[in-house]
This record gives structure tokens, C-alpha cells and sequence, in this order.
């Protein structure tokens, strides 16, 4: 990782894991943040671009938050953090559907093959 991280770059490996498309999408799902700081005080907020390609690493790589390398900028318990106040906000579903909402206008979602699962339906009582 280290050597991926000096041949991209900080803003590299980020702009990698977070296409400047992927974060358009992204900016209209997250929540809006208020930054409150008593008497302007306190460390700046980390950056969600940097916290989201965080998260993407955790998430395609197996690693654990603690993990997480150094590189990304936010520690990984800001990371985490972040991750568990979108998932309570319901911001995965939410780009989910924005992104197949995305690529359904562009003609570039394929429906011949699709799985449904009891997972996705209940089958109450057992019908068919």
C-alpha cells in the first residue's frame, strides 16, 4: 500500500477510489453536516471525499477499520464513525438507487438477467 500511496499520491489514491462522477452522486445523498466549534477551537472536520474513499478501501480490500493505513488522512475511528452516522442516514440505499437512477438514463442497466431472492421479497404464508 505504501508504494501505491507514493506513486498516486494522497489526492491520486483518493480521486482512484472516488471518481469525481462517483462523488457528484454522492454529494446529492449525504447529508448535510453543521460544523459547530465552541469559540473556534478544535481540529477541522475531515474531509468526506477522503472519509468515503476510506470506507470504499475498507469495504474492496478486507481489511479491518483499524487497518485502515495512515495514508487516507481521517484516523480510522473517524472513518468508522462517519461510516456508521451515513448508514444510520440510509445514504447507502439512497446512492444505490441515485446510481441505478444514473445509469438507467443512460440506457446502460441490463434487466434480462436478475436474481430475486426470499431476501428481497417475503413470501407471506408461504405462497408461491
Amino acid at each position: 500500500m505504501v508504494s501505491l500511496c507514493r506513486y498516486w499520491g494522497m489526492a491520486g489514491l483518493v480521486e482512484r477510489l472516488v471518481p469525481e462522477e462517483m462523488w457528484d452522486l454522492f454529494r446529492r445523498v449525504v447529508p448535510p453536516t453543521e460544523v459547530v466549534r465552541p469559540q473556534d477551537g478544535g481540529k477541522r472536520r475531515a474531509d468526506d471525499r477522503e472519509v468515503l474513499a476510506g470506507i470504499i478501501f475498507v469495504a474492496t480490500s478486507g481489511c479491518t477499520w483499524r487497518q485502515l493505513p495512515p495514508v487516507f488522512g481521517p484516523c480510522w475511528q473517524t472513518v468508522y464513525r462517519r461510516f456508521a452516522q451515513w448508514s444510520r442516514a440510509r445514504v447507502w440505499g439512497r446512492l444505490h438507487r441515485v446510481i441505478l437512477d444514473e445509469l438507467g438514463a443512460r440506457g446502460e442497466l441490463d434487466w434480462s438477467r436478475c436474481a430475486i431472492d426470499s431476501v428481497s421479497i417475503r413470501a407471506a404464508k408461504g405462497g408461491s
